[in-house]
């Protein structure tokens, strides 16, 4: 017997003490951060500086397009769009054409109970995750080796490995990316929440919400259920529970809310955030474990779970002027730190992601105008990397970034285009905008990037004329690169035909990205949004450091995830 304790011995002291069980390795992504900027600034990122001259520092190629969802998405997978599936913030619907969110979708009960007006579900619904491909951390966690992923894009629901914070994608309870609410009198307000799905007709439920403005002071007190709270001209609230009846007496559903009190005299307008799930109570599954999330929300107080928490449409829309968005965007950074300081507190090994926002939200309100500004958060991102070296000095540090950053100056109404060279024909029905009329067009776009054909074999000779746009204000090209997607067979339902790169300071229109059909091809970008990244790839690659220790072989992102499997000897 004596004969095969040793062998054994050495495989339980390898598979103790091996390379799984000890390294550390935390990769920092951060949407948005651009190389070109970073390069400008190394004296103010000492972090980053210090990362790049005992590191690595270079750039890392995005993906066609250079989304968000579908850069993460790659980087999570290892995949291209054709076999991940997620092609633009917006695909398509393609029996109706109507646009839906790429990322998640809410799958309703197929089993009810009919009640009068009642439909009571027998079987729960659920929420689906489009992104298809496997995780590259489920890799790890198969093997027993630590992973946290908190606030990972295109990531939720998150799946049941290791830790888990859903990220961008995330919708608000209304089903929603993000929808405040603006409010301009005082009195009893209802605060729209999500549609009932347990009621035939699916009717939205409501919160009653009292407002009492001081008539002498710039102070108001605002009741919501049982709360009561003061609150100044200009002060925000803290994040307050909110309910929503669903079956009177039996059934409500939960989500929190913050109050900003803009302006209480002379005029009112009071601004409440969208209605986030609850970390304390989620009525959607945001964390795995479950009990992730109000464990996060213990230690460091309620935080927004909106997968983009930062409200650049309310500053669009003059609901926030660009200090008070700046302010509120600040401390969504704060709260950025605050998580990240406790998940080192939890952290002992293994792989943490940790992915920071605030970069990518605040470029495209800053870029170009006002830079100093920006680097503010930059800088903010830099020190929190800062912190976790310093309490995690054996660890191996990794930043990464989606994708870089351009101004937007011109707007390029693709389907105005589309319609002027006759690939798109519109109709007139009474005193109703134009609309596409699907059974003579043979080219439409959708999305930010998206152009859809419905012969594929014309995509080249459509993609020479594209590259031949130029902007007549100008005379420059408006796009600088094709791509013709290939998808997998199981994507080919959502997959657009080609994919526009725009050139730097340009950018497909809004009304493009919905699919509509303006009168002119281009317009100059008059919107507080100023800068953009759904352009040609070749623009806005993103950034790779790499804390000294084995070298790290990734030119894109999609090779990334691979590379961080094998710093685990994988």
């Amino acid at each position: 017997m004596k004969r095969y304790l040793l062998p054994v011995l050495a495989f339980c002291l390898l598979q103790a003490c091996g390379p799984h069980s000890t390294t550390k390795v935390i990769v920092f992504g951060v949407d948005g951060m651009d190389p070109a900027f970073v390069e400008r600034h190394w004296a103010d990122l000492p972090a980053l500086n210090q990362l790049r001259q005992e590191g690595t520092f270079s750039r890392l190629a995005t993906t066609d397009p250079p989304q968000s969802p579908v850069a993460w998405s790659s980087f999570i997978t290892g995949l291209d769009p054709a076999e991940h599936g997620i092609f633009d913030f917006v695909h398509r619907d393609s029996a109706t054409h109507e646009p839906y969110l790429s990322i998640s979708r809410t799958t309703p009960s197929r089993l009810v109970f009919p009640l009068g007006p009642w439909e009571l579900p027998l079987r729960p619904g659920g929420v689906e995750l489009m992104r298809k491909g496997q995780p590259f951390w489920e890799q790890l966690a198969e093997r027993d080796i630590p992973v946290s992923i908190l606030h990972m894009p295109a990531n939720f629901p998150p799946s049941k490995f290791g830790e888990q914070l859903a990220g961008m994608g995330t919708p608000d309870l209304r089903g929603t990316q993000g929808t405040y609410t603006l409010i301009d009198h005082a009195g009893e307000v209802e605060l729209q929440g999500p549609a009932n799905t347990l009621r035939r007709d699916h009717a939205p439920t409501t919160a009653k919400l009292r407002i009492d403005i001081d008539a002498d002071h710039p102070v108001a007190r605002f009741q919501l259920g049982n709360q009561t709270i003061l609150l100044n001209e200009g002060e925000w609230s803290a994040w307050l529970p909110v309910e929503f009846p669903l079956v009177p007496y039996l059934a409500t559903t939960r989500g929190m809310v913050r109050i900003f009190a803009r302006q209480l005299h002379p005029a009112v307008a009071i601004y409440v955030t969208p209605i986030n799930i609850d970390p304390m109570d989620p009525a959607l599954p945001i964390a795995h474990p479950a009990s992730l999330a109000p464990d996060y929300s213990k230690a460091i107080g309620r935080y927004p779970t909106v997968g983009i928490p930062q409200d650049t449409t309310a500053l669009r829309n003059g609901a926030f002027t660009l200090p008070e968005f700046l302010a509120h965007t600040a401390d969504i950074l704060n709260t950025e730190r605050r998580l990240l300081t406790a998940a080192l507190d939890r952290y002992k090994g293994g792989l943490l992601f940790f992915y920071f926002s605030s970069v990518d939200q605040n470029s495209h309100i800053l870029w170009g105008k006002n830079e100093a500004k920006l680097l503010e958060y930059y800088q903010g991102v830099d020190s929190a990397i800062a912190d976790a070296r310093r309490r995690e000095p054996a660890a191996r540090i990794i930043v990464m970034s989606d994708h870089g950053f351009t101004s937007f100056d011109r707007a390029v109404n693709l389907n105005a285009w589309l319609r002027q060279e006759g690939l798109l024909t519109t109709r007139r029905e009474g005193t109703r905008e134009a609309q596409i009329d699907w059974q003579r067009t043979r080219a439409w776009a959708l999305g930010l990037n998206g152009l859809y054909l419905t012969d594929p074999k014309e995509a080249p000779e459509l993609s020479r004329r594209l590259m031949e746009l130029k902007d007549p204000e100008t005379g420059k090209p408006a796009i600088t690169a094709v791509g013709i997607q290939h998808p997998s067979a199981a994507n080919r339902a959502t997959a657009p035909t080609l994919t526009v790169g725009y050139a730097e300071g340009y950018r497909a229109s809004w009304s493009t990205g919905l699919g509509e059909v303006p009168d002119h091809v281009f317009d100059t970008n008059t919107d507080a949004w100023l800068g953009d990244h759904c352009v040609d790839p070749a623009a806005v690659p993103g950034v790779l450091f790499v804390s000294k220790g084995p070298p790290i072989t990734a030119t894109g992102i999609k090779d990334l995830g691979a590379a961080i499997v094998r710093l685990f000897g994988q």
